[in-house]
């Protein structure tokens, strides 16, 4: 079925969706450009966030005092535009699942406004921007970013095999830890290793809560999830997941010979968590997305407790 007017099937009463419906692409951006804005998420910028600050957080850690201005930048820009590109192709793959989901039925694709040729070509633009600013970085840390193209490709078809498709998540949205420390300083080490793998365990946290939103409509179509595996177990693990992220964060800034204000510091971000794992209500999608984007602050806070560390 086609939904020749989206923003009006987005508002329909007891409906749910993470569609804003009257964002700012919604009000200010030309009506063709609309589908492509939506189809990159750019009116919801919470998935460019999640993926910029493993990056941040790399390129803070592995500098000797305030990170540079330039690369904070290209990071930020890159982290837009490859979000985007990897969210195009997440909607192409998942055409045919994201027509039977609630959440996502309005999404360009599925609800018609644009073709899989269309936004074939927008990804590829995207991508091509994104490659543009890896090639300016040294050639390790441009070998790097292109391994991060595998898992990329991989983690959409995750959830029709695995019940755990926010792992295959993690080590997607993390590459920065290991991309940001090697455009540093052209290696890595134990330092970014841990960090990354903290990410993942960060992302298996926050994006379990995410997945609670679909749960109903997964279970009928057979999409697989963590939030489905782990059903009422779900709060206890995320102790585990948000506790191993913080134990890995801590030692990874122990290695990078941080300062023990960066542990301190910590343990402060550690509260926002804490707060996540405590009061999330797993049966109410509204909470579960409130608890999802909460973790923005948790970004600025681990962020400004690196420089702290300095």
């Amino acid at each position: 079925m086609r939904y020749p007017n989206p923003m009006a099937r987005r508002e329909t009463p007891g409906s749910f969706t993470d569609i804003p419906a009257g964002g700012w692409v919604a009000r200010y951006a030309p009506p063709r450009l609309q589908p492509y804005l939506r189809l990159a998420r750019l009116d919801r910028p919470i998935g460019t966030w999640l993926l910029l600050w493993p990056c941040w957080w790399s390129l803070a850690m592995a500098s000797p005092g305030w990170p540079d201005a330039w690369l904070l930048a290209a990071f930020a820009i890159g982290a837009l535009v490859m979000r985007g590109a990897g969210c195009a192709w997440n909607d192409i793959t998942d055409r045919d699942y994201d027509g039977q989901v609630e959440r996502t039925r309005g999404r360009p694709i599925p609800s018609g406004e644009i073709s899989i040729g269309q936004a074939a070509a927008f990804m590829v633009l995207l991508a091509l921007i994104g490659l543009n600013i890896l090639l300016r970085f040294n050639t390790f840390a441009i070998w790097i970013g292109i391994m991060s193209l595998a898992p990329i490709v991989v983690y959409p078809f995750m959830k029709r095999i695995t019940w755990w498709p926010q792992v295959f998540l993690g080590i997607a949205f993390n590459w920065g830890a290991l991309l940001g420390w090697a455009v540093v300083r052209g290696d890595l080490g134990p330092a970014p290793v841990l960090l990354y793998l903290g990410g993942i365990a960060w992302t298996l946290g926050y994006d379990t809560i995410y997945a609670h939103q679909d749960k109903v409509d997964d279970a009928l179509i057979g999409i697989k999830s963590s939030a489905r595996r782990l059903g009422a177990h779900t709060r206890t693990m995320l102790w585990l997941f948000y506790g191993a992220a913080v134990v890995l964060f801590g030692l990874a800034g122990w290695l990078a010979e941080l300062q023990p204000w960066f542990l301190a510091g910590l343990a402060v971000a550690a509260l926002q968590l804490i707060w996540q794992a405590a009061w999330v209500d797993i049966d109410d999608p509204a909470d579960c997305l409130a608890k999802f984007r909460s973790n923005t602050w948790f970004g600025w806070l681990v962020f400004l407790t690196i420089l702290l560390g300095h």
